[in-house]
């Protein structure tokens, strides 16, 4: 009998996932080793980031610990020595990011800066690493983690917003600029998920203000396991002709 097929296999393939000490971040990389890939996993915590190996399915997976937003400028470098090591990469996942929930009057150039650095600017500078001879595999994908409020307004989280606006942004002309490498290039959008950074949110909120936030998701707030699907499909086959697009994974927030 032969084996079950599974279009979205991942056997034998390296996939770098940055934010994997905990949240979509790791929820993505447990997923992608059930599907057979070898992890690297990135984040600033190696503590953290050894319990994300230990939930892996075995495999010569490998903790990088790296702070995306301090060293920005060594991240090609990085990437360029790490698969000397290792071999090419398949897949890119930028997971690694911070939310920042501050009204206009109250927003300085600093709070702008430290959300930039590690949502947009980290992201170009690992596509750039990415994309190096030798660096990734002859079809390969890249997947930045944006959200709904880079499509659509939310008061108090402009610059937040904005910074994910400009993934959906960059990974459109990316898609083209890289295509001729075959490197696709896409965005998952996620609405409000159950994760220790919302958590945190929800701490700051009133019950009322939080209840109106669930109320916006007609299928209630998501898991970081909805997301790291989506992700997944990205990187798989499942995904050989979608590239420069943002799949929405909501529970409905942006149809209302």
């Amino acid at each position: 009998m032969s084996a079950m097929f599974n279009p979205m296999d991942l056997s034998g393939q390296t996939i770098l996932v940055t934010g994997a000490s905990s949240g979509i971040g790791r929820e993505t990389a447990i997923l992608l080793s059930r599907l057979g890939a070898r992890l690297v996993v990135v984040g600033r915590n190696v503590e953290q980031l050894q319990r994300t190996i230990a939930s892996l399915e075995p495999g010569a997976h490998r903790a990088e610990a790296l702070d995306l937003a301090q060293q920005a400028d060594r991240i090609p470098s990085w990437i360029k020595e790490l698969t000397k090591e290792i071999g090419p990469l398949r897949g890119l996942v930028h997971s690694a990011g911070i939310h920042l929930a501050r009204p206009l009057r109250f927003l300085s150039a600093e709070n702008l800066d430290d959300v930039m650095r590690i949502n947009f600017v980290a992201a170009i500078q690992l596509a750039k690493g990415f994309r190096q001879r030798g660096v990734c595999a002859s079809s390969s994908s890249i997947v930045f983690l944006s959200s709904v409020v880079g499509l659509v307004g939310q008061s108090g989280v402009s610059a937040y917003s904005a910074s994910k606006g400009a993934l959906i942004a960059l990974s459109r002309s990316l898609a083209l600029e890289l295509v001729a490498e075959g490197i696709r290039v896409n965005c998952v959008a996620p609405g409000q998920v159950r994760t220790e950074m919302a958590d945190q949110q929800q701490q700051s909120l009133t019950a009322e203000q939080f209840t109106a936030i669930e109320a916006l998701h007609p299928l209630g707030l998501g898991q970081p396991s909805d997301v790291a699907s989506a992700i997944a499909f990205l990187l798989a086959d499942t995904g050989r002709w979608i590239t420069g697009t943002t799949l929405v994974v909501d529970g409905g927030y942006t149809a209302s």
